[in-house]
């Protein structure tokens, strides 16, 4: 009985969160519908010098490791390799050190980083010069295909731009992750890494039974014999399935032939399957075109060019704001409740 009586006092203590959540989401999404207009472009470029981030970070580690006097003569070293650099920098008809611009893309399943990664890609393109190199740090297993097809098409400028593109890869890239990976001069993904998954899927949930055993009825009406091929509420026919089929299939061929146009060497009947393989595995079949992480890629790009890190921050609005209020109480008030449940389904 105590479980029982945990087990509600939990569901209404839920109950009483959502409701909340839902009132707040409510004036946020009003905020938001004001400030759309703005939203693209509210926010601003934040450049990182990372070869200043490698050179502390190692110093930092020689002077705890280092006597006190030689901790002295390595800060006035690396005083005069700066001031050295900047010289050489200034002289007339020195050669410009190559510049490598690094950005990082964490997809989801609308691919909503790209908001982010079209500005700072026209950021870099405004003032890139010949020799210039773009580093992208790719996370992403996937999802909308307009959403990727736009991520992909904003990695294409660079490369129309006549820049070198290297994508890394050191977790997945799988899906519309791959896509966008496909574009690139280079890629290098890290030995268990997941890249791949070359193909379409779609699932359609239908309720017509449901609605049907409790005699709600759905009106339907479209216009266009192919308007709506599968439906969630009314009954879908063969003729749309197969429709729906065909549409699926369109979609995987588009993708094949995007790669075939930027990895022309790729066997597609035998990776174009829908599987997915791990580094090793996709550096045999020709998905990638060598082994390693990104740090390593970095750290050694700094030793001879210039690195910095592009990125847009966007300003977040109130609404914004309480959304990610909202979205940590309903996960800590779910954390709670599943640990409250289990420790008195440990005690009965």
């Amino acid at each position: 009985m105590d479980f029982l009586a945990d087990y509600g006092l939990f569901l209404l203590e839920t109950a009483t969160v959502v409701v909340a959540a839902l009132f707040v989401i409510g004036l946020i999404m009003r905020a938001r519908l004001r400030s759309r207009g703005t939203a693209e472009h509210d926010g601003r470029l934040v450049i990182g010098e990372l070869n200043r981030v490698y050179e502390a970070m190692g110093d930092a580690l020689r002077r705890q490791t280092l006597p006190k006097p030689m901790r002295k003569l390595l800060t006035r070293q690396r005083k005069r390799e700066r001031r050295a650099r900047s010289g050489a920098a200034a002289q007339p008809g020195a050669p410009p050190r190559r510049r490598v611009f690094v950005l990082s893309f964490s997809g989801d399943m609308r691919a909503s980083a790209v908001d982010s990664l079209r500005l700072e890609i026209t950021a870099i393109l405004a003032q890139a010069t010949p020799g210039d190199e773009v580093v992208l740090r790719l996370e992403s297993s996937g999802g909308m295909v307009h959403g990727y097809g736009l991520a992909a098409s904003q990695l294409d400028r660079v490369k129309q731009a006549g820049l070198r593109l290297v994508v890394a890869i050191d977790k997945v890239a799988a899906s519309g992750g791959y896509m966008m990976a496909a574009v690139a001069d280079e890629i290098v993904a890290a030995p268990f890494a997941i890249v791949g998954s070359i193909g379409v899927v779609a699932a359609v949930p239908n309720f017509r039974r449901l609605l049907e055993r409790h005699a709600i009825d759905v009106e339907h009406l479209t216009a266009g014999e192919y308007k709506r091929t599968l439906s969630m509420v009314g009954e879908n026919t063969e003729r749309g399935r197969a429709k729906f089929k065909e549409q699926l299939d369109e979609t995987h061929g588009l993708f094949k032939s995007f790669l075939a146009a930027h990895r022309p060497k790729l066997d597609l009947d035998r990776v174009a399957t829908g599987e997915h393989w791990y580094g090793t595995q996709a550096l045999e079949l020709g998905l990638v075109d060598s082994l390693g992480t990104s740090d390593d890629l970095l750290l050694r790009a700094s030793a001879e060019a210039d690195l910095y890190s592009v990125a847009w921050q966007r300003r977040m609005s109130v609404g914004d704001r309480l959304g990610q209020s909202v979205a940590a109480m309903l996960r800590g008030a779910v954390r709670g409740g599943e640990e409250a449940l289990w420790q008195s389904g440990r005690e009965q």
